[in-house]
């Protein structure tokens, strides 16, 4: 019987530097779309995966993260007086239960591929997922949830994958596929940012991967890849071509991503998410089209 994906990495060692100055004060994943971090639109899409054990990879300077899922009590304590309910059902929505969390420290950024490998300890012999919170996926189902359900009928490693312009391929891992099954389909080989003209799709890996230890095996060995990093793009696709219920595939995820590590990607997701609120969609609307009238009376 297939294990179960129970764990979940999050490599937040990242320092942010296209959101300086704000990022000099606290860590990116901390930053808010309308009113929740981040992080806790990550967290929640693990939940609704099954992800039980969460494994952050951090580095120097995210205390602000760490203390975010801890007890608040003197801050429960005041809502409770003041009979602020709804406000205390979010704010205990929150708290990390004791033990179901961990942090491993990344000394040095070698890449997203050592990042994953520095949680190696605690992942064992499970399959597990990671889980990159700058990619915020809106969908009715989680993706990981689509993700997880997929993996149970496949084995083997699992990416995300999305269409992306031709011209953008060389900021992602791109996927070359051969077989198909709905929206899960076999990859054939993998690429990290392709150089111009040498992408061989432009389907991309996005931020969510269901991986089994054998790529934990794979990033022992420490090869470099592109920008001199560690690649987990790299060791995933070591699997490529491994018997039926090995192997790599990738899903074609319902849902609208979100790149959330750009300034102009994050903006964007501030105002999906923000319309998308009942009690905010009209009063933001409304500010929208005055925007755009006014765009328009002005040329």
């Amino acid at each position: 019987m297939r294990k179960k994906v129970t764990k979940a990495i999050f490599p937040v060692a990242g320092l942010g530097t296209r959101f300086l100055p704000a990022t000099k004060a606290i860590p990116k994943e901390i930053m808010t779309l309308v009113d929740r971090p981040l992080i806790q639109y990550a967290i929640d899409e693990a939940r609704a995966a099954g992800i039980k054990e969460f494994i952050f990879v951090t580095s120097r300077g995210k205390g602000a993260l760490e203390d975010y899922f801890d007890i608040a009590p003197n801050l429960e304590q005041e809502l409770r007086k003041k009979g602020k309910k709804d406000l205390l059902a979010i704010l205990r929505s929150t708290n990390m239960d004791s033990g179901a969390i961990a942090y491993i420290r990344q000394h040095k950024a070698l890449g997203l591929g050592h990042a994953v490998w520095c949680a190696r300890r605690l992942i064992a012999d499970e399959p597990f997922a990671v889980i990159l919170p700058d990619d915020v996926i809106a969908a009715e189902t989680p993706c990981l949830r689509q993700m997880v359900d997929a993996y149970a009928e496949t084995g083997g490693c699992m990416v995300a994958a999305m269409e992306v312009p031709p011209e953008k391929t060389g900021s992602y891992g791109i996927l070359d596929v051969g077989d198909s099954n709905g929206p899960v389909v076999e990859v054939t080989s993998m690429v990290e940012k392709p150089k111009k003209g040498e992408a061989p799709s432009n389907l991309a890996v996005i931020g969510r991967y269901i991986l089994t230890p054998s790529v934990l095996n794979n990033l022992n060995k420490m090869r470099t890849g592109v920008g001199g990093e560690i690649q987990l793009t790299d060791a995933i696709a070591q699997e490529i071509g491994k018997p039926k219920g090995a192997g790599v595939y990738g899903l074609r995820f319902s849902g609208q991503r979100f790149d959330c590590g750009s300034k102009s990607g994050f903006l964007r997701a501030t105002v999906a998410f923000g319309l998308a609120r009942d009690e905010l969609r009209d009063d933001l609307a409304d500010y929208l089209r005055e925007i755009v009238h006014m765009d328009r009376a002005a040329e």
